[in-house]
């Protein structure tokens, strides 16, 4: 069974994959007894139902070859949807061709011709995108991190695929220290209808990263004052190897202070997206807070390093990053939407701004 990472105080999630107290006493009855061997037959389990197949699957065209060594890449490689018309997708699942070299992926629609432009004058397959993909996206899907399996976008918050749009899939590919191939795909379904609600991301972020070797207790924090009534529908965190801890709270405009989730030993390789089993309404004026801790020391036994090395944030799978990302939907859009846009953007500016200090 795949871990589930969240534990200690926050929220319920769906399809969390837990023990219940009854399995977890058998199991605990059978250790103090021995581990016995067991006698009877075993009779393995009904197999799960077939899952619906997807409406439409898009693979790279060719395989691309990822070297032995040298820096991260990130590469992007156009797929042509040959939608007639416009469709929208309400659930997704990326599928990597190599799971040892695929870091995470991202999911984009592009209907000006650039990104075909920008392939056709690459050599190989693909172009090189390292940080944004090259055009202006007319939508964008959201993504992949190891560890999440079919993602199902919140109730009437499909993403629109204009007709004749090209997919591109920007892939961040890490040297494994052997020649390795990689030919991934995306599988999407379809919306019965248009959407009628916007779904947007808060993200909480931190470029201060500079951890000095054998730091066992390196934190970064951020947070960000929600000026409208919002629903969250789902969290999802990211860092890479180094770090141990996520923890997420709500502070109320009254003060209340609300747990929402605590991940207290972080795993790159298990990384979710932590949908609410109920979404939660919070009002104008709820602060929302991050706290990331990594551990850079050999006690850690995730670090990458031997002996550890001073880590700085940074794209790389050997470097560290900071994020905590909050879907939300605003409750009236006709009203507040404008005024959630406009925070959100002049936060990213602001730290656009502090990075460069």
């Amino acid at each position: 069974m795949p871990p589930w990472k969240p534990s200690g105080p926050g929220l319920r999630f769906q399809h969390e994959r837990r023990l219940t107290p009854t399995e977890i006493a058998h199991i605990t009855a059978w250790v103090k007894q021995g581990m016995p061997r067991g006698t009877g037959q075993w009779n393995p389990p009904a197999p799960p139902p077939p899952t619906t197949a997807a409406d439409a699957r898009f693979r790279m065209p060719l395989p691309t070859d990822i070297p032995a060594e040298g820096r991260d890449d990130y590469r992007c490689f156009v797929i042509p949807t040959g939608l007639a018309s416009s469709r929208f997708i309400d659930r997704f699942a990326f599928l990597p061709g190599n799971r040892r070299v695929v870091h995470h992926a991202l999911f984009f629609f592009d209907t000006s011709g650039a990104a075909r432009h920008l392939d056709a004058e690459s050599p190989g397959p693909g172009y090189p995108c390292f940080g944004t993909p090259g055009f202006l996206p007319a939508s964008s899907l959201g993504g992949w991190s190891p560890g999440n399996t079919v993602l199902h976008m919140p109730p009437a918050t499909a993403i629109r695929v204009p007709a004749r749009a090209d997919l591109v899939l920007q892939i961040h590919y890490h040297p494994t220290g052997k020649p390795e191939q990689d030919q991934s795909e995306l599988a999407v379904w379809f919306a019965p209808a248009p959407p009628t609600k916007k779904l947007l991301d808060v993200a909480l972020t931190s470029r201060r990263i500079d951890i000095p070797p054998g730091n066992a207790n390196y934190r970064v924090r951020d947070h960000f004052v929600l000026p409208v009534d919002v629903t969250l529908w789902q969290i999802i965190p990211h860092a890479h190897l180094i770090a141990r801890q996520f923890r997420a709270w709500a502070i109320s405009p009254a003060g209340l202070r609300r747990p929402l989730l605590t991940i207290p030993d972080w795993d790159f390789n298990w990384q979710d997206i932590y949908q609410l089993r109920t979404p939660l309404k919070l009002p104008a004026g709820t602060r929302l807070e991050m706290e990331i801790l990594y551990d850079n020391s050999p006690a850690n036994p995730r670090n990458p390093s031997r002996p550890p090395q001073r880590v700085l944030w940074g794209p790389g799978t050997t470097d560290e990053m900071a994020g905590l990302h909050f879907n939300v939907t605003v409750d009236n859009e006709a009203r507040d939407l404008p005024d959630l846009t406009h925070s959100l953007w002049g936060k990213m500016m602001r730290a656009l701004e502090e990075a460069k200090h």
